[in-house]
C-alpha cells in the first residue's frame, strides 16, 4: 500500500512540474509573465 501511495505521489509531482513548466501567460511559451505592450495614444495639442 505504501508503494502505491509513493508512486502516486511521484506521478503527481511530475505532473505538477510539467503543468507549471508548460503553462505560461505569454504567447511565446517561454514561461513567465506577459510583457506589457505600449499602445500609442493620440493627444490633441490645440483646442
Amino acid at each position: 500500500m505504501a508503494e502505491l501511495m509513493l508512486a502516486a505521489g511521484v506521478i503527481a509531482l511530475f505532473g505538477l512540474a510539467y503543468w507549471l513548466a508548460t503553462d505560461s501567460d505569454d504567447d511565446n511559451g517561454g514561461g513567465g509573465l506577459m510583457q506589457p505592450v505600449l499602445v500609442p495614444v493620440r493627444v490633441q495639442r490645440q483646442r
